[in-house]
């Protein structure tokens, strides 16, 4: 028979730091740190737990007795359901604070480094409507509110587009306005819905894994390109091209409207055929002079104005000057390798998504830049001393790996080539300050630089230079 878990009620609890993953941290009295949801620091809360473990508990606020000073009212009213911007009621100014805090302790505490006093954070221009790609998922049987199932009213149409509820796979939030993605986002979305409703096309059953209507992918571009994609479940030819067809109509501005049939049971849309509807298959960035073709399964950072800010700083702390041999280290769709490709003597970018390097090779024609190069191939084993005899020995290494951060093969393959300098970009301080750490005898760190790329979360980019000692 399982346990019953054991909720405790803590009064008056005041909350003192922001923590991983966006939470709240507050102290019990028997001294055990308590995460919470939906809290800023500063607060002073009463508290429910619903988790305990050896050294801390997690928790929901059941009252606040004082607001924090740096508390301020959220623009969005799904706040607190949808998952996607948890510091959305803390002032922009505080949420700067806490990212730059929270590398800062990364160093510290997980890499044990000696490092110079952190540059001050670069902000984000827009604190919303930044992001260039959104994803939203069908759904027939909605997230109902606390409220709507409190009330009388019966719900006919169960039907939803928008986000998944944080810890619930089979529940969708229904999404009215989202402030993360600039017009005509939400005027899309919307449509989409809307249309669906009144032609009775079927949204998808996610238990069930059955239904038209899968999931809608929106991208834009700072030059007002627009792509749409749709992913349909259900191969139905004429039900697809009636809403493909409302789209165009109601939406000339789409430069490329895309659509999947993906049967499989993610959607992930990685390992399916994207077919182009109308338009083009692709969609256009610029950058500093640069043109970047987008498609549909192209890695783009995800803030166009700071993407160029990030990729700024990289530059500067390259310190290129024209006679450089620069490996660039999980380069994608090669933005970084031709953004600094002007002031280096030859760059090779190493990637091991296949597509992305075919991406990576036409930006590099499309733009005209010829001292590119790119491999494809899993960094841990295509990263060697093979390699380096072959394409020569690097003067400055870039490395931007995914969270996790670099494999230790890799790891090791940069300290036995010993580069000159290593510009370490990282979506994430945590494995950045253990890759450090394991570099640190033999490079010690002369710059760090965190960018905020994603206002209203905890989310943050690091910078850090590196030396050969």
């Amino acid at each position: 028979m399982a346990r019953k878990k054991r909720k405790q009620i803590f009064e008056q609890l005041e909350v003192i730091d922001a923590g991983a993953k966006g939470k709240a941290v507050a102290k019990a009295p028997d001294g055990r740190v308590v995460f919470l949801k939906n809290a800023v620091p500063g607060d002073i809360v009463d508290v429910e737990t619903y988790k305990k473990r050896k050294s801390f508990y997690e928790g929901n606020v059941l009252t606040i007795h004082k607001g924090s000073e740096r508390r301020v009212e959220p623009s969005c009213k799904h706040f607190g359901l949808c998952g996607g911007c948890k510091w959305q009621n803390m002032d922009y100014e505080s949420q700067l604070f806490f990212k730059q805090k929270e590398v800062e302790q990364n160093l510290r505490r997980i890499g044990h480094l000696e490092y110079p006093e952190l540059l001050p954070i670069i902000p984000s221009e827009d604190i919303f409507f930044y992001r260039n790609k959104m994803e939203f998922s069908f759904s027939n049987n909605r997230w109902l509110t606390s409220e709507e199932l409190n009330s009388d009213q019966e719900f006919s149409n169960k039907n939803a587009l928008g986000f998944h509820i944080p810890g619930r796979w089979d529940k969708i939030l229904d999404i009215d306005k989202c402030w993360l993605q600039a017009d005509p986002s939400n005027a899309i979305r919307n449509f989409t819905r809307s249309f669906a409703v009144e032609n009775k096309l079927s949204f998808f059953d996610l238990r069930e894994q059955k239904g038209l209507l899968r999931n809608l992918m929106i991208r834009t571009t700072s030059i007002d390109e627009i792509m749409v994609l749709v992913q349909f479940f259900d191969d139905d030819q004429s039900e697809r091209e009636s809403l493909l067809d409302a789209l165009i109509e109601n939406f000339p501005e789409i430069r490329s409207l895309l659509y999947v049939i993906n049967q499989k049971a993610n959607d992930t849309i990685y390992d399916q055929e994207v077919i182009c509807y109308n338009g083009r298959d692709h969609i256009l960035e610029k950058m500093e002079g640069l043109t970047f073709k987008i498609n549909a399964k192209s890695f783009y950072q995800t803030n166009s104005k700071q993407a160029f800010k990030l990729y700024d700083v990289a530059r500067d702390f390259a310190r290129l000057t024209g006679e450089e041999l620069v490996y660039d280290l999980y380069s994608g769709t090669g933005t970084i390798a031709l953004f600094l490709a002007k002031q280096a003597k030859h760059i090779i970018g190493v990637e091991s998504v296949p597509d992305a390097v075919v991406a990576a090779k036409e930006n590099a024609q499309f733009n005209g830049v010829d001292n590119v190069e790119f491999v494809v191939g899993d960094m841990k084993t295509v990263l060697d001393e093979t390699f380096v005899d072959k394409h020569g020995q690097p003067d400055v290494i870039i490395t931007d790996p995914p969270r996790d951060g670099m494999h230790q093969k890799v790891v090791e393959e940069i300290l036995r080539i010993r580069a000159g300098r290593i510009v370490y970009v990282s979506c994430n301080s945590a494995t950045q300050a253990r890759d450090l750490a394991l570099l640190n005898d033999d490079y010690k760190i002369v710059k760090v630089q965190a960018v905020d790329m994603f206002p209203q979360t905890h989310h943050v980019e690091n910078v850090v230079l590196l030396e050969k000692r």
